[in-house]
């Protein structure tokens, strides 16, 4: 960082929207904005107009000239190729060289990693995981993610993709089928996508009464499921059940090779508070290991939902290299990599 650039652009392309801001040294995000990531049918334009709205906000606040550099969260990300290499969750074929297009376009360096990785930075810098050396971030969107920390390191393994959580396959026996092209994966269960469908396996398979019979049954979020949960409705309720039990049981398994401290949920979904985490905390310890029983929290997430992941990849903006191959991007001072 030089004084004369005293800014980074952080930026969280999830599976919906792709938020991005522009942060201080401090860790301040001082202006922000979204695109819709599925717009546009070529990446191309996607990047165009991510493009465009980032100088619009870097010129509305009079900054230009005083971005040090980029840091990138993404699906699938890889944080040394710099490449979007499987996005199961994004409209578009991979890989896809992300970082290499965006310096070219923005003049920048630019730096990327999985979004998930990118919350975890920035919850352990800013969040409810100041202190921790050992955790897990769990994020709950469109799919689930997860950032996994061990004795204060960010884990990477040795080809960039470790801590693929969502992926882990939590129902053998005729399992839902999965973007990734398996079944029975937790991303299938227990993002918003998930909860939605479980509530119309629900609807189609009981005859409980429910608020959600009055929707479209292909037009329920997980949003309606919540908003009808909070309102008493029975059906409503019993999803975030089966949803948080299914997560919890998953958690327990989890702890088993990495022994977190605690686990800390991010996303969407876990705005749904005690409906998921009651059941999630009930169904982990149920589960748990005895040496971890009693010893593993579950938390949410501290930051707002766009700052997380927005903090966490404008660090890598600080350390971010002009990108020379698609082989090499630089590792953030203030994390450590394990490989």
């Amino acid at each position: 960082m030089t004084n004369s650039k005293p800014y980074v652009v952080g930026i969280d392309m999830g599976g919906t929207n792709t938020v991005f801001g522009i942060v201080d040294a401090r860790g301040l995000v001082v202006a922000s904005n979204s695109i819709k990531t599925r717009k546009h049918a070529k990446f191309e334009d996607y990047i165009n107009e991510l493009c465009t709205e980032l100088n619009r906000l870097i010129t509305d606040n009079n900054l230009v000239d005083k971005i040090y550099g980029i840091g990138v969260g993404a699906p699938n990300a890889n944080y040394f190729t710099g490449m979007i290499e499987d996005g199961v969750n994004l409209p578009w074929p991979t890989p896809i060289p992300f970082a290499k297009m965006l310096s070219e376009k923005m003049g920048v360096p630019v730096a990327i990693t999985n979004d998930a990785n990118a919350a975890a930075i920035g919850e352990m810098t800013y969040g409810a995981a100041r202190g921790l050396k050992d955790f897990i971030m769990i994020t709950l969107g469109t799919g689930v993610g997860s950032g996994i920390i061990i004795n204060g390191q960010l884990v990477y393994g040795h080809d960039g993709f470790a801590g693929e959580l969502g992926h882990m396959i939590v129902k053998r026996n005729n399992g839902r089928l999965c973007a990734c092209g398996r079944s029975g994966c937790l991303e299938t269960y227990c993002s918003a996508t998930g909860v939605a469908r479980t509530a119309r396996e629900y609807l189609e398979l009981t005859d409980t009464p429910s608020l959600l019979r009055d929707i479209p049954s292909d037009e329920i979020t997980s949003k309606d499921v919540y908003d009808a949960a909070v309102n008493g409705d029975k059906l409503a309720n019993d999803v975030f059940t089966f949803t948080g039990t299914v997560l919890g049981e998953a958690l327990a398994d989890f702890t088993v090779f990495s022994a977190p401290e605690a686990f800390i949920l991010f996303g969407g979904l876990a705005k749904a508070g005690d409906l998921l985490l009651k059941p999630v905390r009930e169904a982990m310890e149920k589960n748990m290991l005895s040496i971890w029983k009693g010893k593993v929290k579950v938390i949410l997430s501290e930051l707002k939902e766009a700052d997380a992941a927005v903090l966490g990849a404008s660090a890598l903006g600080w350390e971010a290299k002009p990108v020379v191959t698609p082989e090499v991007i630089a590792t953030p001072a203030s994390v450590e990599i394990t490989k």
